[in-house]
C-alpha cells in the first residue's frame, strides 16, 4: 500500500510539471475618447491621430521618449556641424515598410520636402521651415542643410507630423496608413475601433502584444463599465471624474501624471471687443481657476498663468497676474466702455474639459455681464469653423502638442495674436541652443503672453490613466500626443 500511495504521488507530481506554463495574454482593448479624422499624422491637427498612430505604426528620424526626451528612431545617429546648420543622419539598414517595400533615405527626403512644400497640408508646417536642403547621401545617410541654426530641430523631428512615409503609400495613408513601426494598420470600423498587429518584419525590438485595438469610448460615462466588465482594458486618458468610481479596487492601476496640455479659454484677438486688451484682462480677472479645474478636472488640474507646462525646465509661475477679482474685472470693462457688458458666444468642442468648463465659465463672465451663448461643435466643426476660419468669440480647448509656446508667433493661427515684442523673442529662441538661455527667453515669452491677456489660461490638463493592474508599460506623463503601446505588456 505504502508503494502504492508513493506510485500516485510520483505520477501526480509528473503531470503537473507536465502542463505547459500559461503564457501571459497578447491581446489588449484601450479606449480612447475621439476618433481620428482620418490615419495620417502628416495632414492633420487633431491629436487623436497621433494618440493612435505615433510611435505605434509610424516613425520619424528621431522619437520622443516618456520623458520629454530625443531619442534615435529612424536615424541610428547623428553628427551636428560646428555652426548648427549642417545634420547628416546615419539611417538604420533592414527597415521596411509595412508592405513590404525598403525604407531608405530617398523616403527621407521625400517626406521632408513634401512637408515642407508650398502646397503641403502638414498641421506643423513651421516645423520644417528651417531646412534649406534634403539630400540622399547614399541609401543609408540623409543630409540635411538648415538655413539658420535650430535649437529644437531634433526634438521637432520627434514630433508626428514629421513621421517618414513613402512615396509608393503616402497618399492612401488617411485610411490604410503604412508606416515602419513595430505595429501595421489592420483595419478601421469607423465609429467603433482602430485595430493594429504586430509588424513580423520590424526592424527593432518586437512589440510584446500580438493585436492591439483603439476602442472609442466617446461617452465617458461609458468609460467606468466598459472597464469594470473588462470589454476595454486600458484608457491611457481617462476622465478625471471617473477615478472616484474606480478607486480602491485592486483590479486596477490609476496613475495621475502630467501633459503638456494647456487649457485656455481661447479668444479671438482681432475681434471685437477681444481687440481690446482691457476686455481680455477684464476675461482674465473673471476666472476663477480652481473652481474651473474642481468643477470640469475633478480637482486634477494644475493652475497655469501663460503657455507653458508645469512639468518644464523653463515654467515660470504667473497665476498672480490676475488673481479671481470681479470688482476689478469690472472696473476694467467700465474702462473699455462696456461698463454695461456684453453678448457673445462660446464653442465648446467634445471633450468634458471643454463642455463642463464652459458651463462654468459662461456663470462666472456672467457675474461680470458678459452674456456668452454656449454653442457646443463636434471636432470636424471646431477644426473647420475655429481652427481653419477663425469664425468664433472665445472658445475652451487644450493644447497638447509640445513646448508649442511659438504659436503665438504665427500670422495664420486661430488666436489672431500679433506682438511684434514676442515675435523677436521667438525668433531669438529658434537661433538658440544653450538651454540656460533658452529657459531665460521662454520665460520673456511666457511673461508677454500674460501681460497681454491673449487668452484666458486655465490649468494643465492632467494625464489621468487607469489600466488593468496586470498591465504595465504605459507612459504616465504625456510629453507628446500618443498611446505608445510598444513596450505594454501584460504580466502574470
Amino acid at each position: 500500500m505504502k508503494c502504492w500511495t508513493s506510485f500516485l504521488a510520483a505520477a501526480a507530481m509528473a503531470t503537473v510539471f507536465s502542463l505547459p506554463a500559461f503564457a501571459a495574454r497578447t491581446d489588449l482593448v484601450i479606449g480612447i475618447p475621439l476618433e481620428p479624422p482620418h490615419l495620417d499624422p502628416t495632414a492633420g491637427a487633431a491629436a487623436a491621430i497621433d494618440e493612435v498612430l505615433y510611435a505605434n505604426v509610424f516613425e520619424g528620424l528621431t522619437r520622443i521618449g516618456p520623458s520629454g526626451e530625443v531619442l534615435p528612431a529612424l536615424a541610428e545617429s547623428w553628427d551636428i556641424s560646428e555652426d548648427g546648420t549642417v545634420y547628416i543622419f546615419k539611417l538604420r539598414s533592414g527597415v521596411k515598410f509595412h508592405d513590404g517595400s525598403d525604407f531608405d533615405a530617398e523616403d527621407v527626403k521625400f517626406s521632408l520636402d513634401r512637408a515642407r512644400a508650398e502646397d503641403s497640408v502638414n498641421a506643423q508646417k513651421i516645423l520644417f521651415e528651417a531646412i534649406d536642403t534634403v539630400e540622399a547621401v547614399d541609401p543609408a545617410t540623409v543630409k540635411i542643410v538648415l538655413k539658420h541654426p535650430q535649437g529644437a530641430f531634433l526634438y521637432n523631428m520627434g514630433w508626428g507630423d514629421a513621421v517618414i512615409v513613402a512615396p509608393e503609400s503616402a497618399g492612401a495613408n488617411k485610411e490604410k496608413p503604412i508606416g515602419t513601426g513595430p505595429f501595421r494598420f489592420e483595419n478601421w470600423a469607423k465609429g467603433a475601433a482602430i485595430k493594429l498587429a504586430r509588424a513580423d518584419s520590424y526592424w527593432g525590438e518586437p512589440a510584446y502584444l500580438d493585436k492591439v485595438e483603439f476602442r472609442i469610448v466617446p461617452d465617458a460615462a461609458a468609460a467606468v463599465p466598459a472597464l469594470l466588465s473588462g470589454d476595454v482594458q486600458a484608457f491611457p486618458f481617462f476622465q478625471p471624474d471617473g477615478v472616484a468610481q474606480i478607486e480602491g479596487d485592486p483590479r486596477f492601476k490609476i496613475e495621475v501624471g502630467a501633459t503638456e496640455g494647456e487649457t485656455l479659454l481661447s479668444m479671438n484677438n482681432k475681434k471685437e471687443p477681444f481687440d481690446k486688451l482691457q476686455v481680455r484682462q477684464a476675461i482674465s480677472y473673471a476666472l476663477d481657476r480652481q473652481a474651473i479645474i474642481d468643477g470640469a478636472s475633478a480637482g486634477l488640474g494644475t493652475p497655469i498663468g501663460s503657455h507653458q507646462s508645469p512639468a518644464s525646465k523653463a515654467y515660470v509661475d504667473l497665476t498672480g497676474t490676475y488673481p479671481h477679482d470681479i470688482a476689478k474685472a469690472k472696473e476694467l470693462l467700465k474702462a473699455a466702455g462696456l461698463e454695461n457688458g456684453f453678448k457673445t458666444t462660446l464653442k465648446l468642442p467634445p471633450p468634458s474639459y471643454a463642455r463642463l468648463g464652459g458651463e462654468i465659465i459662461a456663470s462666472q463672465l456672467r457675474e461680470i455681464g458678459i452674456e456668452a451663448e454656449i454653442i457646443p461643435v463636434e471636432w470636424a466643426q471646431w477644426l473647420d469653423q475655429v481652427f481653419t476660419r477663425k469664425d468664433f468669440d472665445l472658445t475652451i480647448v487644450s493644447h497638447t502638442e509640445p513646448n508649442d509656446i511659438d504659436i503665438y508667433a504665427r500670422k495664420d493661427y486661430y488666436f489672431n495674436y500679433d506682438n511684434p515684442a514676442f515675435d523677436k523673442v521667438i525668433g531669438e529662441l529658434n537661433l538658440t541652443s544653450d538651454e540656460a538661455k533658452r529657459n531665460e527667453l521662454l520665460g520673456q515669452a511666457q511673461k508677454i503672453l500674460a501681460d497681454d491677456a491673449v487668452a484666458g489660461f486655465l490649468y494643465e490638463l492632467p494625464k489621468v490613466g487607469v489600466w488593468d493592474a496586470k498591465l504595465e508599460g504605459f507612459w504616465k506623463d504625456a510629453p507628446i500626443q500618443a498611446n505608445d503601446v510598444t513596450k505594454v505588456r501584460w504580466t502574470d
